[in-house]
């Protein structure tokens, strides 16, 4: 029975992730490019987007702690996950709908619009994003399982994402097509993606089963407790450092991809074949990561991950524009990628052990809601970065890519390519020099909280029989 529920919750949680990743796709790499490409919008209005942007992200990745004590103190026979991930999955359907509606507004009414839509999508995301990744630690309090859960939930994401951005272009042609309009055609598009990202989304609100943790009766979090919850965390803080610089790097050079396609490389059908290049090589290696993980420490899978990464990068530079050469770089860039997806989700779950240990309470949700501010802080670091880079190069005045100067393209590749290695070494830096919570030392964490329940159990029992006396 517990093996099957194991398998239950594995698949469960992984398909979960299959829409979300879609419709999470849809607007943190292609809404620039829907703004510029299909709606046509003014180098003006471009740059104030750019800037809403960056700003609602770093205000709602501020805001993402807070959401955590909600649900973090959330009791109801649902358990404390589920009702969140349902209702922000509802919210962000329909805010991500609006998002592609066109009201026919330019100018500051477009701005105005456009923010409050934003900052909706960003909010009903969050809610959904925090509580589902934090069911991890709940899954499972083995290393090992914890593994397996997070490689097939990566898996899955992979295979969301990765379906949307190998079909990106040639559906959205058939939509345009269909529909007279590629403004309705991306519409349309918009429509499918929160269709699916609800679908998918029941198989985890269906079949998940949480493991029972001890907590305190009628311990909840208070706002007043998250930055001692985080800033006295130490491992978490590190994380969340290193993978601030890590993906901000990361998703800025995946923002630009398909500018690059279009105006550096020539051909910007050759996209899609990139992408599904890159899709078969994240899925093979979040399949094989348990199987290293059995051989090597989390140091040195962590070292290999940004090695193959750095090494990916510098090939993508110096590659001529044929495609074997820029595939070669681009498989090296994402199998180490994918490996650090997981190393990631790992280290923040691990971080939850750690935080009950130092701390006393167990903050699952506070803990994990630095996984979303993570991701939205470095992508509005990496959306002003993708604003810079098509600003300054003049891609916005190019139509084919044979009118993109050599500066300009120089340009181009300094800032998809040079810099986020840059920011991508940091990151290594800052785990090597900071962080921890090897596998000794987190078996010997987890042991002291197992006893430190053990004893509270003993004395809600004793508490009890005395009541009775």
């Amino acid at each position: 029975m517990r093996q099957a529920q194991a398998w239950r919750n594995r698949l469960g949680y992984g398909i979960g992730t299959i829409g979300r990743d879609m419709v999470a796709a849809m607007v943190t790499m292609y809404l620039m490019f829907y703004a510029t490409e299909i709606l046509r919008v003014s180098n003006r209005t471009l740059g104030m987007m750019t800037a809403v942007m960056v700003f609602m992200r770093i205000f709602d990745g501020a805001n993402d702690p807070f959401m955590g004590t909600l649900v973090d103190s959330t009791r109801s026979r649902w358990g404390k996950f589920k009702p969140w991930i349902l209702g922000g999955a509802i919210l962000w359907a329909l805010f991500h709908v609006l998002m592609f509606y066109d009201f026919g507004l330019r100018g500051l009414p477009f701005i105005i619009v456009f923010t409050l839509l934003y900052l909706g999508w960003e909010i009903s995301y969050t809610a959904n994003d925090i509580a589902y990744w934090s069911m991890t630690p709940a899954l499972s309090r083995t290393q090992a399982e914890r593994e397996k859960i997070g490689a097939v939930a990566r898996i899955c994401a992979s295979i969301g994402m990765f379906t949307f951005v190998v079909a990106l272009i040639p559906v959205s042609n058939l939509l345009t097509a269909a529909t007279g309009s590629p403004v309705r055609g991306w519409f349309a598009l918009a429509v499918g993606t929160a269709f699916l990202m609800l679908f998918f989304q029941a198989f985890t609100l269906l079949f998940v089963k949480e493991t029972s943790i001890l907590q305190p009766p009628g311990e909840t979090t208070g706002f007043g407790e998250v930055f001692r919850i985080i800033f006295r965390n130490d491992q978490l803080l590190t994380v969340t450092v290193a993978m601030l610089f890590f993906m901000a790097g990361y998703t800025a050079t995946t923002g630009l991809g398909i500018y690059y396609f279009k105006y550096i490389f020539g051909d910007e059908n050759m996209y899609s074949v990139f992408a599904l290049i890159l899709g078969i090589s994240q899925i093979a290696g979040l399949t094989v990561f348990p199987l290293i993980s059995k051989h090597l420490r989390r140091s040195r899978v962590f070292a290999l991950s940004i090695g193959l990464v750095l090494l990916g990068y510098l090939g993508f530079y110096l590659s001529p524009r044929q495609m074997l050469p820029i595939g070669i770089s681009g498989v090296l860039i994402f199998v180490g990628q994918a490996f650090l997806q997981i190393l990631m989700l790992m280290f923040i779950a691990d971080c939850v052990e750690y935080g009950q240990w130092k701390l006393g309470k167990r903050s699952e949700s506070v803990t994990f809601s630095l996984q979303p501010l993570i991701y939205k802080i470095s992508n509005a670091a990496a959306t002003g970065l993708m604003g810079i880079a098509v600003i300054s190069s003049g891609l916005r005045e190019a139509e084919q890519g044979a009118r993109v100067t050599a500066e300009g393209a120089r340009i181009f590749k300094l800032l998809m390519m040079a810099v986020p290695a840059v920011l991508i070494m940091i990151s290594y830096l800052v785990m090597k020099r900071f962080y921890r919570i090897d596998e000794t030392f987190y078996s010997q964490v987890v042991a002291e909280n197992l006893a430190a329940e053990a004893r509270l159990t003993a004395g809600q029992k004793t508490e009890g029989a005395a009541r009775e006396d």
